[in-house]
């Protein structure tokens, strides 16, 4: 238990704000208290979550706190020094952790460039070399044919406490980055996943927006083709668009939106 609370502390003083890792992590701040004084032990259920925020296994927790001072605090600051493992550090060993959501996707979410419709474009989630990736295709054309929107996006995921970061960048020179944080279901069947995404709009003109954001999880019946048929732009209160989409996106008060959101 020594151990356990010795290292504790000491990794969470490289993340600043304890009330920040709790908020993440998705734990009360005076139960995590306790962890780090010694005063008590994690579930076997919070120990993982806790694990898994700060990419350690379990097991790495209870090591020697001189053992895991030179592995998991001097180490890493050595070895996250460049720009290159800056950026992708947080990217790596991912696969134990987000295979769950990988699959196929159609996400939801509004910009000015389709202003007061709601976009659907299809998400595939997979993973290779180690990593889990994330490729978005957006298909739309306007009722009056003066639109025709293609754009595919490539990206990677990560998972840091109970949040979903995918970051993509539009395969197109110049291409726009779009980032996508969402709020990960603890059910064992993920039907859907909340949150928001942030990136620039192409037309009126181009400006930055955030638009809450929600994917639901196509089933295996639907083929790829069917899929990609299904993308385009709906009025807000289209009967095309699932009810619980359309209340996410539209209501302020949406409990789960709030809690994504603020």
């Amino acid at each position: 238990m020594e151990n356990f609370s010795e290292n504790l502390r000491s990794i969470c003083a490289e993340f600043g704000s304890i009330a920040q890792v709790c908020r993440e992590i998705g734990i009360n701040r005076q139960q995590f208290n306790r962890y780090l004084s010694g005063g008590g032990m994690p579930s076997a259920h919070n120990l993982r979550r806790i694990a898994r925020h700060f990419d350690l296994s379990e097991a790495d927790l209870f090591a020697d706190h001189a053992e895991f001072t030179r592995r998991h605090i001097l180490n890493q600051k050595r070895t996250a020094s460049g720009p290159v493992d800056l950026m992708i550090g947080p990217f790596r060993d991912q696969t134990q952790t987000l295979r769950r959501y990988l699959g196929f996707y159609h996400s939801h979410f509004q910009t000015p460039t389709w202003d007061g419709l709601i976009l659907r474009s299809l998400i595939w989630i997979y993973e290779k070399d180690g990593y889990v990736m994330s490729r978005s295709v957006e298909r739309v054309v306007a009722e009056d044919g003066s639109v025709n929107q293609k754009s595919r996006y490539d990206g990677m995921v990560s998972q840091r406490g109970n949040r979903v970061y995918v970051v993509e960048h539009e395969m197109v020179r110049d291409g726009s980055i779009v980032e996508t944080i969402l709020t990960p279901s603890h059910r064992q069947q993920v039907k859907y996943l909340r949150g928001m995404t942030i990136g620039v709009a192409w037309r009126p003109h181009i400006s930055p927006y955030t638009s809450r954001s929600i994917w639901k999880r196509i089933e295996n019946k639907v083929t790829l083709r069917e899929a990609l048929k299904a993308c385009g732009v709906f009025p807000a209160q289209s009967r095309q668009i699932d009810p619980v989409i359309r209340k996410y996106l539209s209501d302020p008060s949406d409990s789960d939106a709030a809690n994504v959101l603020y």
